[in-house]
């Protein structure tokens, strides 16, 4: 700001340097004219104006490679420079195109109209009528002479002098001298009183009289003295030349005598014949200089035309500087804002429209800044919102995904993804069918979901089952309509929990209760029963012939074995149904699976494989009830072989859980055909069962003993040789359990 307050204005210096050149310009114009006091500066002149046409060219040339410069760096306003620049250039040469070329037909013609045939007959016709006026005036002037030349010739020689006083008079000369040879004066008469010695001719005109040749001629007045015969005008007496005819004569006498006759010629004739010839010579100067004239003033006008464009385009470039100055501020500015910056702020230094332009920008930035200012308090309180959102979620044990307008996933919790068993995070902003394409297992909750979100606006619920990884799961599904402020359906939140354990423990339950009472009201009329049948055969047998004894005894052991069948199946149900009494130890699941496994010898035609991986830790549970589990399985198996024992393999498999630190897992599978579909949600479940044998009970006291020791049980969907069964059951020392993980 110091310096912009002490450097001059720069308008004023661009108008000082077009006044110089203007000035120059003036002067050279000026020198060109042979009439002006300065046309021998005109070399003089040319050179300058060169000089500073050079400069010239030189600021437009650093002006125009500043500017392309800034094209190149695509500098801010660089673009627009240009265009004014062109526009402005193309502006000025058109117009002076036109003028330049219009000056230089009007300058050629002109000049060639100055030596037109007219103008040099007329030329030559004025000094042809001035010489005829002065050679008839001299012709006169020689007549009088002679005259008085007979009439001098006789007088006497004393009276010569009084004589030539008389004829001057008479004659109108300013001076009568008779002179002999060698120029000796006889008499003489002159119209200044004063003047002893008369003006004589020179020895060559002396020569020229001696051959008697009458001389008449037209001479300057060497003295100015001579005073005019006619009266001269006014202001004109001492700028015109004194002009005067001498006339020599030769006497009619023996002697050699001559009348000399001096006649002044007026200032006015002279000074006519003088500029008629001075033009004349002038005139024909001017003819044969014609082409050099044009070529003279083609130079000046083209060196004006050129200067002047030089002159107009750098005050151009400087103008448009300044114009273009704010708007390439403007354009900083704006880049600025929009990468972020909405702290700018340009001074206002005009009070036109640019100065208005920015004055709103200011204050367009200023309300920018306040909108940014609260757009980032309200981002901020946002994501407080969701962080509180998200910790909530994150910690429901309740599943929660949410969709938008299109059915795409948007957010999803960890629980979750923890009962679908799958990563909704990652399916963030895909469709339903995507995550159906990508969990084949969760394509019947996608498409119950899926329908109740195309068909239901408002608020839902439901039970969808569907067949996950660790087999059916039961969820207990509630949708709830998202709305925008507008009123539009904008997707809807669902909400579900795994319910599947819940329904298994009120079936459990349920087959408990009715397991008790059905083994209460079996139970006791198999013994009266079995007593009765046993009487009937005792009193009976010895009373009957062979025949009929046969037949008795046929069928009261019936009805007893029978009745011991209903017995078992009776204390089966009932040890289902009545709670067992768990003692856990710190076990060693393996040893006790190859104990179990030593029962069965490869005589019984059963071939069990046990397989270990790695030192295993021990779990927590009750090994006579951990036996009842293995035993039951390989029961399971043994009869699911249809008997072919020859032909059934089982194998048991020990491992520790990567996903599940705190439990060991044991996978119990066969080779025989394997579970029904219709019987895969419901096996589990007491008497269900696709064998011919047995009651029905063997899984399901299986699940119930796993679940009392806090385990869990499923079918190995994945295994497809046979049926399958995974068992995860705690460890003893689960931390210890981490530890050693983390060692390995």
């Amino acid at each position: 700001m110091e310096l912009r307050r002490i450097a001059p204005p720069l308008g004023l210096g661009v108008a000082a340097a077009l006044a110089v050149i203007l000035g120059s310009l003036h002067l050279m114009t000026s020198a060109m004219q042979h009439s002006s006091q300065l046309s021998g500066w005109y070399s003089a002149m040319v050179g300058i104006n060169t000089l500073g046409t050079l400069l010239l060219l030189g600021l437009v040339g650093v002006n125009g490679y500043w500017l392309y410069k800034q094209l190149r760096q695509r500098e801010a306003g660089s673009r627009l420079t240009a265009r004014m620049a062109v526009l402005f250039i193309l502006l000025t040469l058109a117009p002076a195109s036109v003028v330049f070329y219009s000056s230089m037909q009007f300058l050629h013609e002109s000049i060639d109209s100055w030596f037109d045939t007219e103008i040099d007959r007329a030329m030559e016709d004025a000094l042809e009528l001035g010489q005829a006026v002065l050679g008839e005036r001299t012709r006169a002037l020689v007549e009088a002479s002679e005259q008085i030349a007979e009439s001098v010739a006789g007088t006497p020689e004393a009276m010569t002098a009084l004589h030539l006083d008389e004829l001057r008079e008479q004659a109108g000369a300013t001076e009568l001298t008779l002179f002999g040879k060698q120029a000796r004066i006889v008499a003489s008469s002159s119209m200044q009183p004063g003047l002893i010695v008369p003006s004589l001719p020179n020895e060559s005109l002396l020569l020229h009289l001696k051959e008697h040749q009458p001389y008449v001629g037209m001479e300057p007045v060497p003295d100015s003295t001579e005073p005019c015969v006619e009266p001269c005008r006014k202001g004109q007496a001492a700028s015109l030349p004194n002009l005067r005819v001498r006339v020599i004569s030769r006497l009619a006498t023996p002697d050699a005598l001559y009348l000399q006759a001096l006649y002044s010629i007026p200032p006015r004739i002279g000074a006519l014949a003088e500029s008629v010839e001075a033009a004349f010579g002038h005139y024909r100067e001017m003819n044969y200089l014609r082409g050099a004239l044009k070529l003279t003033f083609s130079l000046g006008l083209s060196l004006v035309l050129l200067m002047s464009l030089l002159a107009a385009i750098w005050a151009a470039f400087i103008s448009i500087r300044r114009i273009v100055a704010p708007v390439r501020e403007l354009a900083l500015a704006t880049r600025k804002v929009a990468d972020g910056d909405y702290a700018q702020r340009l001074p206002v230094q005009s009070e036109d429209e640019l100065g208005f332009l920015v004055e709103s920008f200011n204050e367009m930035t200023r309300r920018i800044a306040l909108a940014h200012e609260e757009a980032q308090r309200s981002q901020l309180e946002v994501e407080h919102q969701r962080a509180y959102l998200e910790t909530i979620l994150s910690n429901l044990s309740s599943g929660v995904v949410s969709f938008d307008a299109l059915m795409r996933v948007r957010t999803a919790n960890q629980a979750a993804n923890n009962i679908l068993n799958a990563d909704l995070g990652a399916c963030a902003g895909h469709s339903l069918a995507s995550l159906a394409e990508a969990y084949p297992n969760l394509a019947g909750w996608v498409e119950a979901v899926q329908a109740r979100l195309q068909h239901t606006k408002s608020v839902w619920q439901e039970e969808i089952a569907f067949v996950g990884p660790n087999g059916r799961q039961e969820l207990f599904c509630r949708g709830t309509p998202l709305f925008s402020a507008w009123g539009y359906w904008s997707g809807a939140v669902v909400v579900f929990d795994d319910v599947t354990a819940l329904i298994q423990a009120q079936r459990t339950a349920l087959w408990s209760e009715m397991a008790r009472r059905l083994a209460h009201e079996i139970k006791n009329p198999l013994t009266p029963i079995q007593l009765s049948a046993e009487r009937l055969r005792h009193k009976l047998a010895k009373s009957l012939n062979e025949a009929d004894a046969q037949v008795l005894e046929k069928s009261t052991r019936t009805i007893v074995q029978q009745v011991e069948a209903m017995k078992t199946m009776v204390n089966a149900f009932n040890d289902y149904a009545r709670p067992s009494k768990v003692q856990p130890v710190a076990l060693d699941l393996a040893e006790l699976v190859e104990e179990v496994a030593a029962l069965y010898p490869a005589a019984s035609g059963l071939k069990i494989d046990v397989c270990a991986t790695g030192p295993l830790p021990r779990v927590k549970a009750d090994p006579v009830h951990m036996r009842q589990v293995l035993h039951n399985l390989i029961k399971n198996a043994q009869e699911a072989g249809g008997g072919d024992e020859a032909a059934t393999r089982v194998e048991i498999a020990l491992r520790s859980v990567e996903d599940a630190p705190g439990y060991l897992e044991i996978s119990v599978r066969d080779n025989g055909p394997g579970i029904a579909p219709e019987y895969l949600e419901r096996v589990f479940e007491p008497y269900v069962t696709s064998k011919t044998k047995g009651t029905g009970l063997g899984l399901a006291v299986v699940r119930k003993i796993i679940e009392e020791h806090g385990g869990g049980i499923r079918i190995d969907s994945r295994y497809k040789a046979g049926a399958g069964f995974i068992i995860r059951l705690p460890l003893a020392e689960p931390v210890l359990a981490a530890d050693r993980r983390d060692e390995q």
